[in-house]
């Protein structure tokens, strides 16, 4: 079985366009108060660590900010590059940053620290690379996270597929309970003071179609659950979905999925 940061690796591997044009929208909608918890403004040297497709990155350089951004997957970083011309990129993966201590005004990551292998590593390498006084924040999903990975896991589950026995796990040793009190937690043992952690709810509005097709290209945990199977069980799987839209969709017929995260802040 691969580690924990291999298979997240495997898992993202070529399929930044998939992500962007589904999964990408729902973990956009936190940026503006991530950037808000770490002080972003004209001047601010800000790194977004794991930018993704550049929402956050774009966010920050549009307020004004210094911007550098990274990420493990080089397809991200050419979708981020087209998001935030002004920003710089590099490749890189948490908790390995390639760069002096204290050279950024503010770090931030959305929703990252759920995908690296050493998560309370990484927030004290993001502290790590912040000067003196400057902002650290991030996000991460809870549980539950929300309503649209419980609809894609009720449609596996009535499809009558299990779960993947090797789905990445992380180490106990290097787990957290997805509280406000475990994230805060992170951040103070990293060092950071004057941390707070408050939850963040949303409805997230979506097509039937462009949410499937999130999980019928194998983004995420959840998009492996359903592209792992052969044509035959994906379209069971597609069936069982399309069953269950109606139980989440608003009166236009959209998708209306509540979701649930965790915003944390400190000074370095």
């Amino acid at each position: 079985m691969l580690d924990f940061d291999e298979a997240e690796r495997t898992i993202w591997a070529g399929r930044a366009a998939a992500f962007r044009d589904s999964f990408a929208k729902l973990c956009a909608h936190t940026a503006p108060a991530l950037l808000d918890a770490a002080g972003a403004g004209p001047g601010i040297r800000l790194l977004d660590v794991g930018t993704g497709i550049g929402t956050v990155a774009a966010a920050a350089s549009a307020r004004g900010a210094r911007v550098t951004a990274v990420d493990a997957e080089p397809g991200m970083i050419e979708l981020a590059r087209q998001a935030a011309p002004e920003a710089g990129f590099r490749q890189a993966v948490l908790p390995e940053l390639p760069f002096a201590a204290g050279s950024f005004d503010a770090v931030v990551a959305n929703f990252v620290v759920n995908h690296v292998g050493r998560p309370a590593a990484s927030v004290a390498a993001m502290r790590a690379a912040t000067r003196p006084g400057g902002r650290v924040a991030a996000t991460i999903w809870c549980s539950p996270a929300g309503a649209g990975h419980e609809l894609l896991g009720r449609a596996v589950e009535s499809a009558g597929v299990r779960q993947a026995a090797d789905a990445p796990r992380l180490d106990p040793a290097e787990d957290f309970p997805r509280t406000e009190e475990g994230l805060a937690g992170l951040f103070t043992a990293a060092g950071l003071a004057d941390v707070s952690c408050e939850p963040v709810t949303w409805d997230h509005v979506a097509s039937p179609e462009e949410w499937w097709g999130g999980a019928a290209a194998g983004v995420g945990l959840i998009g492996q659950s359903v592209t792992r199977h052969g044509p035959e069980t994906v379209g069971r799987i597609k069936a069982a979905y399309d069953a269950l839209v109606p139980e989440y969709a608003g009166p236009d017929g959209r998708l209306v999925l509540r979701y649930h995260a965790l915003l944390a802040s400190g000074r370095a």
